[in-house]
């Protein structure tokens, strides 16, 4: 079995890494759908998009939040980040 896949949501239109997880799912029997900051909304869409659409029958295996600590010392921010695990139904 192939290592779980994972598709990191940036700028790019939203279709775009919807059809990056239709192939990914094709591929592998798990995808991890990452963003931080601003794209979090956007990776949310993406797996809604994917589900209602695409692949009706895909399972949201988890969802992991957390922040991560970005810039240099003395300007560091927190950015939150999100983690979905998404996974083909078993046979």
């Amino acid at each position: 079995m192939p290592a779980d896949e994972r598709i990191y949501v940036g700028s790019k239109p939203i279709l775009a890494y919807v059809t990056a997880v239709v192939t990914a799912l094709s591929k592998s029997d798990s995808v991890s759908v990452m963003a931080r900051g601003r794209a979090i909304s956007t990776a949310v869409d993406v797996v809604e998009v994917t589900k209602r659409s695409f692949l009706t029958d895909i399972i949201v295996d988890g969802i992991d939040i957390g922040t991560e600590r970005l810039g240099e010392a003395g300007a560091e921010r927190n950015v939150s980040t999100i983690s979905i695990h998404l996974s083909k139904p078993k046979a």
